[in-house]
């Protein structure tokens, strides 16, 4: 009974906004709404039943279908949309002319905002004196640690790491499959659009074709795209209530100190992100406007992968960057220099961890090491859930460090993991309008313009 009530809330708050739909309510504010009435949901069956109750566990479960039954279609388009948007801004002319300095740009940025992260988060976990030999594990981070200890057998040498990133079976990668599966069919997809290129220059009818075919693609996937985040506010709706209700507020205040400072370090690199725009010449006030729809997204699914469909749109709907640009932006910030879960999170654990096997975390050489395994192993961290575990096992296995301790923040990952994809996909959206600033093709009316359409 307990569980049909719970249920039955929720598909009454989905009603309610289905109702605020019909009344024609801007669907950002309808967004927020969902996020409100998320927490209060949440917050309330922790209230009444417990985070580990029955009644919690029974009702998750019929959450899911909503909440992560919405972040699994946001996954399904993300491989194909990934691929059409490499292949589509290859038939972009003048982006064919200026691809290389395009790409090298991209990769420049998150690269190197990945590796300040790093520096960001050693110095968070340095002024907040995080030390991991002061951590108590239970049973579930004890258990963490073995699961993690175990997967350190699946990390390779660099050169290992390197080829990994080429697709053998481009097929197999298109579903996902290895974590490196969403740099595989960039390269694919780019291999693919050098050959358009070619067919370009040396037979302009068949390209015409192909480039036909292409857009057309391109816009049956933005179709999908479209139906798929009409949906967002009750999935933000579910997401929300299934995270408030079943959070270990108690785990949460005992690891206070290592969230409190992950927190901090994230919100530096955000700042870091509006420097960047203000060197940019443009408001960083605009981009926090334009952007915070699609960063709450971000927050509450915890899938750089799922928010890739707002995440093109927000970068050429209201910043103004060009379709091809922010294609390879937002594709390329799916794998490779993630701020957040590739630049904070391991270099913080490296500097909490250091001292159980009596490393210095404050030697430079020791700092300057972690900071260049970060931006090295960086590249082919898998933009869903998990990601950052993967970051931090490569980055702590190569500096010898014990993994099994990283298990101990088990509780709080969910939390942290928020912030960080947040941050992942600020340094996408960046990343995008940097770029299309230095090359000069940013539309700045776009960009500067108050009055901005809706995402879906």
């Amino acid at each position: 009974m307990a569980t049909f009530i719970n249920v039955l809330l929720l598909l009454l708050l989905i009603y309610f906004l289905r109702r605020l739909s019909k009344k024609h309510m801007k669907f950002s504010n309808r967004v927020f709404v969902g996020l409100a009435l998320g927490i209060i949901l949440g917050v309330t069956l922790q209230l009444i039943y417990g985070a580990t109750s029955e009644e919690i566990e029974n009702t998750v479960l019929w959450y899911n279908i909503i909440g992560t039954g919405y972040v699994k279609l946001l996954q399904m388009i993300a491989m194909p949309l990934v691929f059409i948007s490499i292949l589509s801004a290859f038939t972009k002319l003048k982006l064919g002319a200026n691809l290389g300095k395009i790409a090298g740009l991209i990769l420049f940025i998150l690269i190197g905002t990945t590796a300040i992260s790093a520096g960001v988060g050693i110095f968070s976990a340095t002024i907040f004196n995080l030390d991991a030999t002061e951590l108590v594990q239970g049973n579930a981070e004890i258990e963490r640690g073995a699961t993690l200890e175990e997967k350190t057998s699946e990390v390779t040498s660099l050169p290992e790491q390197i080829l990994s990133l080429f697709p053998a079976n481009p097929f197999l990668d298109l579903t996902g499959a290895r974590p490196t599966s969403t740099i595989a069919v960039v390269i694919f997809a780019a291999f693919l659009g050098f050959s358009y290129l070619r067919i370009l220059r040396k037979d302009e009818g068949t390209s015409i074709t192909i480039k036909k075919a292409i857009d057309a693609i391109y816009s049956l996937v933005m179709g999908i795209v479209t139906i798929v985040l009409r949906l967002t506010p009750y999935g933000i709706l579910a997401i929300m209530a299934r995270t408030l209700a079943t959070s270990d507020f108690g785990a949460i205040y005992n690891l206070g100190k290592f969230v409190i400072a992950s927190y901090v370090a994230l919100i530096v690199v955000f700042i870091m992100h509006l420097l960047i725009i203000s060197f940019s010449g443009l408001s960083p006030i605009t981009y926090v406007k334009k952007t915070s729809e699609t960063l709450l997204f971000a927050f509450t699914s915890r899938s750089s992968a799922g928010t890739l469909p707002l995440n093109l749109k927000t970068q050429t709907d209201r910043l103004g960057v060009p379709e091809g640009i922010a294609n390879f932006a937002g594709s390329f910030g799916l794998s490779i220099g993630q701020n957040g879960c590739a630049g904070v999170y391991p270099a913080m654990l490296a500097i909490m961890i250091a001292p159980t096997v009596g490393q210095n975390p404050l030697e430079i050489n020791f700092i300057l090491m972690v900071i260049a395994i970060v931006a090295i192993s960086s590249f082919g961290v898998a933009g869903v859930g998990g990601g950052a575990t993967f970051a931090a096992i490569i980055v702590l296995s190569a500096l010898n460090l014990p993994v099994a301790l990283a298990g101990v923040l088990i509780s709080v990952e969910p939390l942290i993991d928020m912030g960080r994809t947040a941050v992942n996909v600020s340094g996408s959206m960046i990343s995008g309008v940097a770029t299309a600033r230095v090359t000069g093709d940013l539309d700045k009316e776009v960009y500067t313009n108050p009055h901005f359409d809706e995402l879906t």
